[in-house]
């Protein structure tokens, strides 16, 4: 059985190039290059045909992608994954937070890339961890990752459309006054540290809209507020840093103002991703609960 990633369509008109017809499906450049030398094909009635092949109405069209290895030095792990959502071009998981969405030298294992590797290699799926939604280590919810290099790449022209809508709640310090509001400023680094990022005049442009869900106490009689916030765009740290320039970090946020006396992360979670999915074109929603711990935050 062929284990490669493919695409199958018909052919619309008469007289219409094969490359023309391939290119609505947003093959790049490189894509075509890596079909072409890396063991891939293009077969229109079942027999491989070069890109200026003049197509009839009707011809059924495949484009075969070569299999792809994992990353070299990846350490493959395995793990009990929390599924949401899977299909030939996607896989959605619940991460928990403390985990790392990739490795790096100082963590090479444990990260869920590497247990993702891990998935991958039982199901028999010939693919590397391409994470199309990265979320920090102590953040927990939906991470969307793409099965395939050409899924990646789709999902990369998405982003910069601004058509991918991620949403997340938090429980953050104080009461917000506002039930509703969009912040719209500039981040960028912060001068004295390579981490810390801060809201600045020659920062990136940046926009996150918050909605009000409740506000209440902790057990110990500090005001909290339980937030909704949508990212219009995907700076770095950017709701810590929005929400911490508003006067209300998150919970468990040490970096930006917040305390870890009531919880021992930032108190973040990825409740729902939607996007337009890009072999179908309908549109594709998946949601996550917030963690029991992140509820119990707000003393009912």
């Amino acid at each position: 059985m062929d284990k490669r990633f493919k695409l199958q369509f018909h052919a619309e008109n008469d007289g219409q190039l094969l490359r023309d017809a391939i290119s609505k499906f947003g093959i790049s450049k490189r894509g075509l290059t890596s079909i072409k030398y890396r063991g891939g094909a293009i077969l229109v009635n079942g027999e491989e045909k070069t890109v200026r092949h003049a197509l009839k109405a009707g011809d059924v069209i495949t484009v075969y992608f070569p299999e792809e290895e994992f990353s070299e030095g990846l350490i493959v792990e395995h793990t009990d994954l929390t599924i949401l959502y899977e299909d030939e071009a996607f896989l959605m998981l619940d991460k928990p937070a403390f985990m790392n969405t990739i490795p790096s030298r100082e963590n090479p294992t444990g990260s869920m890339a590497n247990y993702i590797c891990g998935y991958f290699e039982m199901q028999g799926i010939h693919s590397t961890v391409h994470i199309v939604t990265r979320l920090d280590r102590d953040t927990s919810g939906i991470a969307c990752i793409a099965k395939h290099s050409h899924i990646h790449h789709l999902m990369g022209l998405q982003q910069k459309q601004n058509l991918i809508n991620k949403q997340y709640e938090a429980i953050v310090h104080g009461h917000v006054a506002e039930d509703s509001q969009a912040i719209i400023a500039p981040i960028g680094r912060k001068n004295t540290s390579i981490i810390e990022r801060e809201v600045r005049s020659d920062g990136q442009a940046s926009h996150t809209d918050v909605k009000v869900i409740k506000k209440g106490f902790t057990k110990d009689r500090e005001p909290v507020t339980h937030v909704r916030l949508k990212l219009h765009t995907g700076r770095t740290h950017q709701i810590r840093v929005h929400m911490a320039h508003i006067g209300h970090p998150l919970v468990g946020d040490e970096l930006y103002g917040g305390s870890r006396e009531l919880f021992n992360r930032q108190a973040l979670h990825c409740v729902m991703l939607e996007m337009n999915h890009p072999l179908t074109n309908e549109k594709l929603q998946v949601t996550s609960e917030i963690p029991e711990s992140m509820r119990n935050l707000m003393n009912n």
